[in-house]
């Protein structure tokens, strides 16, 4: 008699998949001159993963690309690694990433939803991020929410709401073509 897994050969594959994504998306980054958070692909990884994976998998995708680059390995924005990055100015928003997107994957449903998809992203997972990454930012720099804000969250909210746009679209076509 065969018994079944909890987890599918399918579902490790997609979560390693989504763990190595989330690695490469890292690199692509543009730093920004007035301020330590770059724009980078990482949230548009980590919105798709959330669409594709149950919460489940998605904490533990986002604990094993945290892990991985806690041991040393740069898969950390910009190439960077260690335990002292999530220590740094923007140490907040890697540990949120851990709660916000297994949160946004948990609140997309179980029906392949575009526009909730989207809703979960823009209205959840990017607030939780920006709250992590402002508090890491006013404690460790010691400024007030204001150039906190100008900092890292008003020069990205653009950006971010399309990366969500675009997760969302990938992730209902993905879900599509994984049902088949």
């Amino acid at each position: 008699m065969k018994q079944e897994s909890t987890l599918s050969v399918q579902k490790m594959t997609k979560m390693a998949l989504c763990i190595a994504l989330c690695c490469v998306a890292a690199y692509i980054s543009i730093p920004l001159p007035f301020t330590t958070v770059m724009i980078t692909a990482l949230t548009l990884v980590m919105n798709l993963t959330a669409f594709i994976l149950g919460p489940r998998e998605t904490f533990v995708v986002l604990f094993g690309y945290t892990l991985l680059g806690c041991i040393g390995l740069p898969v950390f924005v910009g190439g960077t690694a260690g335990v002292g990055k999530l220590f740094g100015p923007t140490g907040g928003f890697i540990l949120v990433f851990i709660i916000a997107y297994p949160i946004v994957s948990w609140l997309k449903g179980k029906e392949n939803s575009f526009k909730r998809f989207i809703l979960a992203a823009v209205f959840v997972g990017i607030p939780l991020t920006y709250i992590g990454g402002l508090t890491s930012m006013m404690l460790l720099m010691d400024i007030n929410l204001w150039q906190a804000l100008v900092m890292a969250v008003f020069p990205f909210i653009p950006g971010d709401v399309l990366k969500a746009v675009l997760a969302a679209f990938l992730g209902v076509k993905l879900n599509k073509l994984f049902r088949q």
